[in-house]
């Protein structure tokens, strides 16, 4: 097995699309605290599905063509990954702060990794360690101001966040799986499709009033077009020149600038363990991204056959 030639890698717009997530708070953690969680993440998906309508039609051909695996992906991508995570993480702000939830989206590469050596047959050389850990360490420090003492409430926010991380995970994974047949715009339209449907049919068993005051559509319509569309196109455009388990770590720019929102917008004041934390995180996700572009033995081994398909 060869190392696919890194030319051409887009960590570095994995890491953009994940800075446009971790701005979501400034619209998610005030609407969560006036609307059902499954509310605000229906309305997201519902202007979203309109401004991806156009690329629609061609995509759900192209998925009729595809094979039964391509299919499950965009299936779990859109339900669970855009639909449900999306639900968990904006329930999780309406029992924590507004950087916790976000900041324990560092747990994605441990859900990624292992789905990308089932998937993908990427492989790991050790050098991968010397990103990986300090990356999340780094989040850990983080996410909490006393690293070692975790309250109930905390706690119970941190474990929907993790749900969300888990499924973000896999939708990383499946993602990089339904590349193989469908462009980016494809998998944008379906994912956001799919998600709908999904919000539907749950809202309609569990009898929760869809209806918002006008004053919640403007924050709503700015989830949609920045930590939503613009995000995902950027997100999947660099997704078929990444591999997953780059992709995963570049993704740690999300609870980097969710703590910067957290404390400009929000008035948090993180313990200086966090902002060592905030520091190791950068550092990682940086030096990562530089040795993936310039290295001639990259950390992350993508197996030759896959990389003709790109």
């Amino acid at each position: 097995m060869n190392a696919a030639p890194t030319r051409g890698d887009r960590t570095w717009m994995v890491a953009l699309a994940a800075s446009f997530w971790g701005l979501s708070a400034l619209w998610r953690d005030p609407l969560a605290r006036e609307l059902p969680s499954l509310t605000i993440v229906l309305w997201e998906h519902l202007l979203l599905v309109l401004l991806v309508s156009p690329w629609l039609p061609a995509a759900v051909r192209r998925l009729r063509a595809s094979s039964a695996r391509t299919i499950a992906a965009v299936l779990v991508i859109g339900a669970g990954s855009s639909a449900l995570a999306t639900v968990l993480f904006t329930a999780a702000f309406r029992l924590g702060d507004p950087i916790t939830p976000q900041v324990l989206q560092k747990l994605q590469p441990l859900v990624a990794v292992a789905l990308a050596a089932v998937l993908l047959g990427e492989r790991l050389r050790p050098r991968y360690a010397v990103f990986l850990l300090p990356a999340l360490v780094g989040a850990w420090l983080l996410a909490f101001p006393d690293p070692l003492g975790i309250s109930v409430s905390g706690a119970r926010a941190a474990l929907l966040a993790l749900g969300a991380a888990t499924l973000w995970a896999a939708g990383t994974v499946l993602g990089r799986v339904a590349s193989a047949e469908l462009r980016f715009a494809d998998l944008v339209a379906l994912r956001f499709t799919v998600g709908l449907v999904a919000l539907a049919v749950v809202a309609a068993v569990t009898s929760t009033p869809l209806a918002v005051p006008l004053s919640a559509l403007p924050s709503i319509a700015l989830l949609a077009l920045l930590p939503g569309l613009a995000a995902m196109v950027l997100y999947y455009l660099a997704l078929g020149r990444t591999a997953a388990s780059r992709a995963t770590l570049a993704e740690l720019a999300f609870p980097l600038t969710a703590a910067v929102v957290g404390v400009v917008a929000f008035g948090a004041r993180p313990e200086p363990t966090q902002w060592l934390g905030m520091v190791v995180v950068l550092a990682s996700v940086l030096a990562l991204a530089l040795h993936e572009q310039r290295s001639a033995t990259p950390a992350v081994v993508v197996p030759t056959a896959e990389a003709a398909r790109r």
